[in-house]
């Protein structure tokens, strides 16, 4: 039995003791997974539940098998009540937004309890009067909402400081709806009733999932981020959908993250701080080396890696170059050097990526770029995951060939970044070996992290929902991005 008490439920609040011990002995607990479904409106209603921690959506079907979301129930709010008691159908889908604990009681159980204690009865009577009156309070505010001429946005994958972001933001002509789990073919029901979807960079938009949102209406997916490796856009396009990105919205947060890896990594603050912690102050192991001399790679010069090479430049290093479009100005004005990908690697002490992930740049780090890199060599990288070989880093740091690592993406990060998995085992064996490295050091993709940032992105963002609710559509919006 979870820590929620029956007794402090408004269902259960005119039971006796005995009454509702004999009903937590009838109780059985069910984990939900983010996504998961609880049952789906037409199921059969063969047991009542209590939510007992996390949130569920409650969604009613609309046109060809989309869902229009009506409320969220939280930790405390009960269910199934009524379909189970008539012995009727569910009459909604019941979807968890995050990990949810429910408690249940089946149809015999209960059934058998009301019998046989008139006070649950009551109880529950007096519980069915009050859903009643809440029903007809919702209809009148689900009314307000679809004549108040807003456009409807729901947002995926949102955290607090998102919502909090973009509600400053937030013009009369949009509502928002902001939801937690991650945007795939199981979670894209919760979008039915919205125009707009604002995702972000681990949501999964693949042709299944944009088939799904098209067909409940959304005609815009605003990204709020730079990346578009996770949208078919072919895909998109055929299904006439709009996909707009925020192209840069603080290239120095993230090239100032890229510093602190390489600064932390080199001086080995991670250790020491540690180790200061617990007592030790010995400086055995935490020898780093003079920055000012060495010679950085940077692979792309988009406005972050033109960023990360002045803060190289400004620490005395040397700075060598590859991308495929070199801005030849930037290089005489700063002090850089473009080169061939193999000299990146043979000469330069720390080798920073700042390149997109095409199906060209997949991989870009494998294990021959490894092998053929300066040996001891400090490999940063706060772009995409797929850049690196992940398995072939893993036999890099093992032979030394690599000397340290700073990660802020992970190829398979989207199981475990941006979420709590404190009470979890990482199953990911490859990413638990990156973490038993004391030469590794790994944050949640949190480089774009700061005030500055994220005031950008959300006034970008909302800057390309406004063009397209004026009319814009294709090449019209400023930052649409098209398929190659």
């Amino acid at each position: 039995m979870a820590t929620l008490k029956l007794s402090q439920l408004d269902l259960f609040s005119a039971c006796r003791p005995e009454t509702l011990a004999e009903l937590e002995a009838a109780v059985r607990s069910r984990r939900l997974r983010t996504g998961e479904v609880l049952f789906r409106e037409g199921d059969p209603g063969d047991f009542m539940f209590v939510v007992s921690s996390g949130a569920l959506s409650v969604s009613k079907g609309v046109g060809e098998g989309g869902l229009a979301p009506l409320r969220t129930m939280g930790a405390g709010d009960s269910g199934g009540l009524t379909s189970m008691s008539l012995g009727r159908t569910r009459s909604a889908t019941l979807v968890a937004l995050e990990p949810t604990t429910i408690l249940t009681v089946g149809e015999a159980d209960f059934n058998r309890l009301l019998s046989n204690r008139p006070d649950l009865s009551q109880s529950v009577i007096a519980h069915l009067a009050g859903k009643v009156r809440g029903k007809t309070r919702q209809l009148a505010e689900l009314k307000a909402e679809d004549t108040d001429g807003r456009t409807r946005v729901a947002f995926f994958d949102t955290k607090r400081y998102d919502r909090s972001s973009f509600e400053a933001e937030a013009p009369d002509s949009l509502a928002f709806s902001f939801l937690e789990p991650k945007l795939s073919t199981a979670t894209a029901p919760l979008a039915a009733g919205h125009a707009i979807v604002c995702a972000f960079v681990n949501d999964q938009l693949d042709a299944d999932t944009l088939r799904l949102l098209a067909g409940q209406g959304v005609r815009l997916i605003a990204l709020r981020c730079a990346g578009t490796n996770n949208v078919d856009l072919p895909t998109a396009r055929a299904l006439g959908m709009d996909v707009a990105r925020v192209p840069a919205y603080s290239p120095h947060a993230v090239a100032e993250h890229a510093l602190t890896l390489v600064l932390t990594l080199n001086r080995k603050v991670h250790r020491a701080h540690q180790r200061v912690r617990e007592g030790n102050f010995s400086l055995a192991g935490l020898e780093g080396f003079d920055l000012h001399g060495r010679t950085g790679g940077i692979v792309g010069t988009g406005q972050i890696g033109r960023c990360f090479a002045e803060i190289l430049r400004g620490l005395g290093m040397e700075v060598l170059a590859f991308d495929p479009f070199p801005n030849e100005a930037f290089a005489e004005r700063v002090g850089v050097r473009y080169v061939e990908l193999d000299a990146i690697w043979a000469r330069s002490d720390v080798v920073s990526l700042h390149a997109p992930l095409t199906p060209q740049t997949h991989h870009l780090v494998d294990r021959k770029a490894i092998e053929s890199m300066k040996p001891g060599a400090m490999l940063i990288n706060t772009s995409r995951g797929g850049l690196v070989d992940t398995e072939a880093l893993v036999e890099g740091l093992k032979s030394g060939q690599i000397g340290s690592a700073g990660l802020d993406v992970y190829e398979e990060e989207s199981e475990y970044f941006f979420e709590d998995r404190s009470d979890q085992v990482i199953t990911d064996d490859v990413l638990a070996r990156l973490l038993v490295f004391n030469n590794v050091i790994i944050t949640s993709h949190q480089a774009f992290l700061t005030r500055e940032a994220l005031a950008n992105i959300a006034a970008t963002t909302i800057q390309n929902m406004k063009e397209w609710l004026d009319g814009r559509r294709g090449s019209e919006l400023s930052n649409v991005v098209e398929p190659n």
